[in-house]
């Protein structure tokens, strides 16, 4: 009966849902296209959509502070864009209503009404693991945009130098980075151009897609230049070598960090060198003393 009525709900709620959006036949139209690509891109989108647009819908009146966050890792984690943040949270909350089931089932095998209690508590602990994991690729992906766009700046004035446009430019550039993140983005930051916006627009959009410190500076100051009328190509020429500046002073701060990382290691097979050396002639002696 409570499957029953969970079931009727959500689908009263999915068609209230569709008729009100109707009413504006723009962002309808809009919508309808957005969840017909994440249909045909997400699984668990395509068989569970008004489960997750339910969840979508607590999500956004719930824990809204939570969602700019969640947006910004859907982006800098070069997720598909038609995800929103709080229909992505939801099918992250799905996914662990899914699995909370077996949690408890192995919890009861293994340890009774403690590990039924563990296993339930195991389905927000697969939330927060799914969150941490969409952290992590955001800021992997950022990590791999920041060592090669030093690079496409280069490519860029030396293209502009040589006579051609800016956006002869980036299509160039583009092209050459076509399977690294930074081409993709760029790449993005082209379409829009191409599709009427302006410079200056597409890089705030760029900025505000990754939001990330260096690359906000960047853009910052490009947009800057843009504004004033600094000519691109020494604007690109400086801000590739204040990234390869930064860059080698991140690797000098991991480098000075891996030092201290690596003394409990090194205590411990310092150790195990130790015992391995002096174990056998301990093992000797208290051999002989036994034997006396």
């Amino acid at each position: 009966c409570l499957t029953l009525g969970i079931g009727l709900f959500v689908l009263v709620r999915t068609i209230q849902v569709t008729v009100s959006a109707a009413g504006d036949d723009d962002g309808w139209r809009h919508d309808q296209s957005r969840i017909r690509e994440l249909r045909a891109r997400s699984l668990v989108f395509r068989l569970f959509q008004p489960v997750v647009q339910a969840l979508g819908q607590i999500n956004r009146r719930f824990v809204h502070d939570s969602l700019p966050a969640i947006n910004r890792d859907i982006h800098a984690a070069g997720l598909p864009r038609f995800w929103t943040p709080q229909e992505y949270l939801g099918s992250l909350q799905l996914i662990a209503a899914g699995l909370t089931p077996v949690y408890i089932y192995a919890g009861i095998e293994l340890g009774g009404s403690l590990g039924a209690l563990l296993g339930l508590l195991a389905g927000p602990a697969t939330i927060w693991l799914l969150r941490r994991r969409l952290a992590k690729m955001a800021a992997r992906r950022l990590f791999r945009i920041k060592q090669r766009l030093p690079f496409l700046l280069d490519l860029l004035t030396l293209l502009m130098e040589a006579g051609s446009t800016f956006l002869q430019s980036l299509a160039e550039a583009v092209e050459e980075f076509r399977d690294h993140p930074v081409g993709i983005e760029f790449g993005r930051v082209l379409s829009e151009i191409n599709m009427g916006k302006s410079r200056i627009a597409a890089l705030e959009a760029l900025r505000d897609r990754l939001d990330d410190s260096e690359i906000t500076s960047i853009v910052g100051s490009v947009i800057q230049g843009e504004t004033l009328g600094t000519p691109l190509s020494q604007l690109f020429r400086t801000q590739a070598d204040v990234l390869r500046i930064k860059r080698t002073q991140r690797a000098e701060t991991i480098a000075g960090e891996a030092g201290v990382k690596m003394l409990l290691p090194s205590v411990l097979v310092m150790a195990a060198t130790v015992l391995i050396i002096l174990g056998p002639f301990l093992l000797s002696f208290l051999y002989v003393d036994l034997m006396e």
